[in-house]
């Protein structure tokens, strides 16, 4: 059985490109692995150190995740600041991380572009935060998108050289879990080819949008004057919208405005009216779970708890061990 660990950084609420990005995937995951899904709160203030809402998000990023099927009784399901091990061992890898690597560090780069008024100290050593929360429990699978393969492989380079400086066979070299051709990329409402917060609120289907907001989103998604030939090739933003159909909609519904687009027949309102109808059917189970868990603050102390308590077991003994090894005894 396989080690995976994952973080989720509490920035906003699932839409449907996280959904069928990775989490239906990680739902799959935790019926066959070990896994520790943690909520990434610390990792969140290397951009918003002063965050308005802490708390909030943290419970809404939890609420998401449990109502989109991952369950805290069969994986590790915990808070990054529950367990005070993982920053330990962030302080032992930063001992043993160099200036010159981390500042080479293209997400490092990227950020310090972005927001030069705030190039602080932890968006610097996020790759060893990073390499101590996948490391602590000793992972042999990471689920990564492309913009963090660079820290797994720095997350390899941490493992691998306290093995050599303490000459042991500690740390194993976690890889990328592979989804394959799993994934699934959802497009966004306004033309673009993805779906996410960060294009903008009305790009994208949140799975706790209600029926009135989701109606709204998908009557203003981009359209253009409609095809003038038979068969004609669909422009992205038409592309689009016939994609997410693919989703959310039966085959038969699907054919049926496809047919009418390549007779130059289609009326791209009633397209979107039947979008976000099927949009809204899709969604409502996650809806009605989502707003279940959030009026149930007993139920999610539970499961933080119960998933603090799992994590401390797996950390504890890491640490324990690290600190071993490299020399700290008690008198």
């Amino acid at each position: 059985m396989e080690i995976v660990v994952s973080g989720i950084r509490p920035t906003g609420n699932l839409h449907l490109g996280n959904y069928f990005g990775a989490i239906r995937n990680f739902v799959k995951m935790q019926e066959n692995n070990n896994c520790f899904f943690f909520i990434a709160d610390y990792h969140s203030l290397t951009t918003h150190p002063t965050p308005a809402d802490l708390h909030g998000s943290v419970k809404r990023v939890l609420v998401d995740y449990l109502a989109a099927g991952i369950d805290p009784e069969k994986v590790t399901l915990y808070l990054q600041s529950d367990i005070p091990e993982t920053a330990e061992l962030y302080l032992f890898l930063n001992m043993n991380a160099y200036m010159g690597e981390l500042e080479r560090c293209t997400s490092f780069k990227d950020k310090a572009r972005s927001q030069p008024e705030n190039i602080n100290a932890g968006l610097l050593t996020y790759p060893t935060l990073m390499a101590a929360d996948i490391i602590i429990h000793k992972a042999t699978k990471v689920p990564v998108g492309k913009d963090q393969e660079q820290h797994l492989e720095m997350t390899r380079t941490f493992a691998n050289r306290f093995n050599r400086l303490y000459h042991v066979d500690y740390f194993p070299e976690p890889v990328a879990y592979n989804f394959g051709e799993e994934l699934v990329k959802i497009p966004g409402l306004d033309g673009s080819t993805k779906m996410g917060k960060s294009e903008g609120e009305g790009n994208a289907i949140f799975l706790s949008d209600t029926p009135e907001a989701i109606k709204k989103k998908v009557m203003k998604a981009v359209t253009d004057a409609g095809p003038t030939e038979p068969n004609q090739e669909k422009p992205q933003p038409i592309l689009n919208l016939f994609n997410l159909m693919n989703v959310v909609s039966k085959p038969e519904t699907v054919a049926h405005f496809e047919a009418l687009y390549n007779s130059c027949q289609i009326r791209y309102g009633d397209l979107k009216k039947q979008l976000a109808q099927d949009m809204i059917d899709f969604t409502a189970p996650f809806r009605e779970r989502i707003a279940e868990l959030s009026a149930n603050d007993a139920y999610l102390r539970k499961v933080v708890n119960m998933g603090a308590e799992k994590a401390h077991e797996s950390a504890a003994r890491t640490v324990r061990d690290v600190r071993e090894i490299i020399g700290f005894k008690v008198f």
